[in-house]
């Protein structure tokens, strides 16, 4: 972690301490002791709380605990030099015995821990710091290269599972997890909105959705390519509303910096977007997305969601019509907003925002009939 990025965590976290009155903070979490440190704390990707909690206190800056078994491997491949790691014996204390024996009275934690607060971690991972934007670039690109080079080199016949498997290991050999992958041909697609793989074959089109992370920085994508004519001119008439309405999230979401918006700002906007398609209810039967970062939805877009839209953050909206979807990874900076999970090699198409002349280029279905 460069020296900027834990600088940026150290001041965000000294001015929660000094709100909450509190001594010192700890992330157990895998999301946000990814967020303060950079590494991870994970052996086992089902559990809800790490090997190990990372922390900072007035008194002894960052601190990272864990137990004897980790502390080599903490120390070396996933924590930067400013740590200090204290270790316990792995068969005398828990974890949040040994966090509690080294901290302040006066103190927060995302999981249980005696006598601390409780804090969830989302206030303090948003906005993104400036170090954090090149490496949201830079993975959010990489995304975007695996899945439309696996999408481009599916054949008709080729099961879900075999897709999805292909992605992972692409994702795999750049350090990429995957902890979201969608995959299914046309009779699925017109079933269910989440196709989870299995072992039914591609037939006239396939759509993947994944949403990928490393470093905690998470990006999601959507791409679709049509074998048939009769799929490709199904799916393109749908697809182009999708496109508008994401447009016209991006629209409302860029908008709201300059007016203190909410994500039920953007939500309206979607809702009276759909609307104007003529497919007024279609945004009940999924959800549409929302901010991003360093777990897979920060928030997302509701009726009744007031959480601010903040800058430098990404966004993901996903709108959904008969299953044809529109999906990136944007990045709002100020009042500018930029779709970095592209490549400059899928087919796009300019399409407008239904509420005024922001326009901007969307990936299109690819046509392979």
């Amino acid at each position: 972690m460069s020296t900027d990025r834990l600088e940026h965590r150290q001041d965000r976290i000294e001015s929660l301490l000094d709100i909450e009155s509190i001594d010192a903070i700890w992330f157990a979490r895998p999301q946000n002791f990814t967020w303060l440190t950079g590494g991870r704390n994970v052996i086992d990707h089902t559990a809800l709380i790490g090997v190990a909690a990372a922390g900072y206190t007035r008194d002894n800056g960052f601190v990272c605990v864990t137990k004897n078994t980790e502390a080599e491997r903490l120390r070396t491949e996933e924590l930067p030099n400013n740590f200090t790691i204290i270790s316990y014996e792995w068969h005398e204390q828990s974890l949040d015995t040994a966090v509690a024996m080294h901290t302040p009275t006066a103190s927060a934690a995302d999981f249980d821990l005696p006598d601390a607060k409780q804090i969830e971690g989302s206030r303090l991972r948003r906005p993104l710091a400036a170090s954090d934007i090149q490496p949201y670039r830079e993975l959010s690109h990489e995304v975007a290269t695996a899945i439309e080079r696996v999408t481009k080199e599916i054949n008709p016949g080729d099961t879900e599972q075999e897709v999805a498997a292909a992605l992972e290991a692409i994702h795999a050999e750049r350090g990429i997890r995957t902890p979201v992958i969608l995959v299914g041909g046309r009779d699925r697609l017109s079933t269910y909105q989440h196709v989870t793989p299995t072992t039914a074959t591609i037939d006239s089109c396939v759509m993947i959705s994944v949403t990928a992370e490393r470093n905690g920085r998470h990006v999601s994508a959507t791409r679709t390519v049509a074998f048939e004519e009769s799929a490709l001119r199904w799916l393109r008439e749908y697809h182009t509303m999708a496109m508008r309405i994401e447009v016209t999230a991006l629209d409302a979401t860029r908008e709201a910096t300059r007016d203190d918006g909410t994500a039920a700002d953007v939500f309206d906007a979607i809702s009276e977007a759909y609307a104007a398609l003529d497919k007024p209810e279609e945004w009940r039967h999924h959800h549409q997305g929302g901010a991003t970062g360093f777990v897979t939805q920060e928030w997302i877009t509701t009726p009744d969601n007031h959480e601010a839209i903040e800058s430098p953050l990404t966004y993901a909206y996903n709108p959904t019509i008969q299953q044809a979807r529109s999906e990136d990874t944007a990045l709002l900076i100020d009042d500018t907003i930029e779709v970095i999970s592209t490549t400059g090699n899928w087919p796009t198409q300019r399409v407008t925002s239904c509420r005024s002349s922001f326009g901007m280029d969307r990936h299109r279905v690819f046509d392979s009939t």
